[in-house]
């Protein structure tokens, strides 16, 4: 049954269906959700760990700037070290230490993440520090006495004024000179073009400080500059800005490719004499070496955003899971209900349930009807069982009781005639009952055969002897026949009549392990049977074949015949095929149910094949023995 189910509409597919979709919509959520979440933590903590190295390498290099040596930077190093969580080094160019945010003889990594060098800065953290590559805080000899810083400070007040007055807007912005300089939103030094009230030269003229480190920078820069060419005359100046003044677009006839030139290389000797100049007030150029410290493990941090949103898939995956839950869960559970719901009601109502599906939930909706509709049957035949008992034990029963009660009252004498009577509705009451007992103990599988070789013709001429007198008395004739050879008389006699080994005699004999007295009790029942219901001058033929290693009885009359639509019931107990048959004339109806459970004990099988008005064949098919 379970076989003929598409598979597509089993019950087990579409579980394991609905299971691969919810794992793979949840399998898929997670990884968009991991790939996305983790991408964007990975960016983040790089760029926090890029912004933490640069801010670690924008403050030493600035302290180196500002330091003529590395004597004090372990308390900085050990400070950043503490708010950021990495460790820090620093070394010499040969890796000798200089400070270390790790205790001593901790191994350094293997490679350095940066030098840090204020001379030589790769680092544009600081404004000026792109153009020259001098971090901007290397001041050096040009760092402005307090009272120089004060009147440059008044002379950047006056100008911004000025440039106020002018409808230009500027700010004050003071170096890491000292010197005050005004720019403009964009950032722009003396905000762009100066207006010409405003020009008047003061606020960019060098202080002494500044003209004494620009006398002195100038100095180191004549040798690059006088060699610059020869053919130009050189007369360089450079600002209190530390800017090269370019030579004039148009210079002793010189063309423009070589006045760019000219500044350019001369550009390049200044930044060469400045750095000479600024080596002395700085620390000399270390390695810095950035690794996490021992209690700062990697982590990351997930965001409010990521945190809402690894919130919001879940709720989504689980919303969708309990809703294609429910829905299957609803679509299988429904017709369990109504199965659970037919089952809970009496017994007496035998409730079916309608079959919606065609899989293994609709299968079982339809056994439950077919186990509903056999107990309604089997409850129809109980009733129908019990009334019959109480009919056939009520006859013998009421007859015996109302002669005792006349022969008690002296209205009839107990004469021979009547104790014959009284004993035969006895003996009817003992065959009911006996066949009752051989039912029961049937079904409870304690039915006991007492098995031993047996000859099937003297079981048919056993069995024709004890109905003789009444097929005689019937006007029926009896006859048997063993492997085709006809007889009247039942006679089935030969020379192996005492033979109980199990072989084979001359002549043909057939045997089979079997109880005898129950083997005569089938056969009387069908001989008995087919007599009853033969009329006179018929025919009651007893047979006995092989086929193959089985042994084939058959009991056949030329009686009134059974119709199809009776045929499947002729075994059921207390079915008679004439309802209007007595128990003296049509039998107790449980011969027939008798016969099927003796010969299933024996391992064999019967059926019966019948047409009205021409007579039944009932056949018995035991296991033979060779």
């Amino acid at each position: 049954m379970t076989g003929a189910i598409p598979l597509r509409k089993r019950l087990l597919v579409r579980l394991l269906i609905t299971s691969v979709l919810i794992a793979m919509c949840s399998v898929a959520a997670t990884a968009w959700l991991a790939v996305q979440t983790t991408t964007r933590a990975i960016q983040e903590e790089q760029g926090q760990v890029l912004a933490e190295d640069m801010d670690i390498l924008r403050q030493l290099s600035g302290y180196a700037a500002t330091h003529r040596d590395w004597s004090g930077v372990e308390k900085t190093v050990r400070a950043m070290s503490d708010r950021s969580g990495r460790r820090i080094a620093l070394t010499t160019q040969d890796r000798t230490p200089i400070a270390d945010s790790e205790t001593r003889n901790t191994a350094l990594p293997p490679r350095a993440a940066a030098v840090v060098d204020p001379l030589h800065t790769d680092t544009f953290t600081e404004p000026g520090a792109q153009r020259t590559g001098i971090d901007p805080r290397a001041v050096g000899p040009y760092l402005l006495p307090p009272a120089e810083r004060k009147r440059v400070r008044q002379l950047a007040e006056k100008r911004r004024h000025c440039f106020s007055e002018n409808y230009v807007d500027t700010s004050i912005t003071q170096l890491p000179s000292g010197r005050s300089v005004l720019t403009d939103e964009g950032g722009t030094v003396d905000g762009g073009a100066v207006p010409t009230p405003c020009a008047d030269g003061l606020l960019n003229t060098p202080t002494a400080t500044e003209e004494k480190a620009l006398a002195e920078l100038t100095t180191y820069a004549k040798g690059c500059l006088d060699g610059v060419d020869l053919t130009l005359p050189a007369p360089f100046t450079v600002t209190a800005g530390l800017k090269v003044k370019p030579l004039p677009t148009k210079y002793l006839g010189a063309t423009d490719e070589q006045i760019a030139d000219q500044n350019k290389k001369a550009e390049q000797c200044v930044d060469r004499a400045r750095r000479r100049q600024l080596d002395p007030y700085v620390a000399p150029a270390a390695e810095l070496f950035l690794g996490r410290g021992d209690s700062a493990a990697p982590h990351f941090d997930m965001s409010a955003a990521n945190k809402a949103k690894v919130t919001g898939v879940a709720g989504l995956v689980l919303a969708l899971t309990v809703a294609v839950t429910a829905l299957v869960a609803t679509r299988l559970v429904r017709p369990l209900r109504a199965l659970t719901h037919a089952a809970q009601q009496p017994p007496e109502q035998h409730v079916r349930v309608p079959v919606t599906t065609q899989d293994e939930t609709g299968i079982l909706a339809v056994a439950f009807n077919d186990l509903t509709e056999r107990r309604e049957r089997m409850e129809a035949q109980r009733k129908a069982m019990v009334a019959d008992i109480a009919h056939e034990l009520r006859t013998p029963l009421t007859n015996i009781r109302g002669w005792l009660e006349v022969t008690r009252d002296g209205v009839v004498a107990p004469d021979h005639e009547l104790l014959a009577s009284l004993h035969d509705e006895a003996i009817v009451l003992q065959r009911v009952i006996d066949d009752l007992q051989d039912l029961a103990d049937a079904d409870a599988g304690t039915l006991r055969l007492h098995r031993e070789p047996v000859r099937a013709d003297e079981l048919l001429e056993q069995t024709v002897a004890a109905h003789r007198v009444g097929a005689e008395t019937a006007g029926v004739r009896l006859s048997t026949a063993v492997n085709g050879s006809k007889s009247s008389n039942g006679s089935a006699g030969s020379d192996d009549a005492n033979r109980s080994d199990g072989s084979t005699g001359s002549g043909g004999t057939l045997w089979l392990d079997a109880d005898p007295v129950r083997m005569r009790q089938v056969l009387g029942n069908l001989v008995s049977n087919a007599i009853r219901h033969t009329p006179a001058d018929g025919t009651v033929t007893l047979s006995v074949r092989r086929d193959d290693d089985a042994v084939l009885f058959e009991v056949a009359d030329t009686g009134s015949g059974i119709a199809p639509e009776d045929l499947p019931r002729v075994f059921e107990r207390f079915w008679r095929a004439e309802k209007s048959r007595s128990r003296r004339t049509g039998g107790s109806g449980l011969g027939l149910s008798i016969v099927r459970q003796l010969i299933t004990a024996h391992g064999g099988t019967v059926a019966v094949t019948s047409e009205p008005g021409t007579g039944s064949v009932f056949t018995l098919r035991l296991p033979g023995i060779r």
